[in-house]
């Protein structure tokens, strides 16, 4: 329960005593849960295909498009070539500026 409280205090939440004993349950079944999962034979399994720094492999993307209900103009107040138009986000730099 102190390493609940620690972290707590560390991230500046704000922990009620009835909330930490919570937690402290909620953690211990995760834990529970990964040495179960750490039980499991996996000799000869080979690791999961496009995982790890060389990334998904990209396949031709084949096959007739699926029509849709509405046209694609019904989905966005203007279109350009194909694509939607959106206003920019007031985050973003302004049209003037691209």
């Amino acid at each position: 329960m102190d390493d609940v409280r620690h972290i707590a205090s560390l991230a500046r939440l704000g922990l009620p005593e009835a909330r930490a004993a919570a937690i402290v349950g909620e953690l211990n079944t995760i834990l529970a849960h990964m040495d179960e999962l750490a039980k499991v034979d996996t000799d000869g399994v080979h690791e999961a295909v496009g995982v790890g720094a060389e990334g998904l492999p990209v396949r031709k993307d084949s096959g007739p498009p699926f029509p849709l209900a509405r046209s694609l103009d019904a989905f966005a107040p203007s279109m350009r070539d194909g694509f939607f138009l959106v206003p920019r986000l007031s985050t973003h730099e302004s049209a003037e500026e691209s």
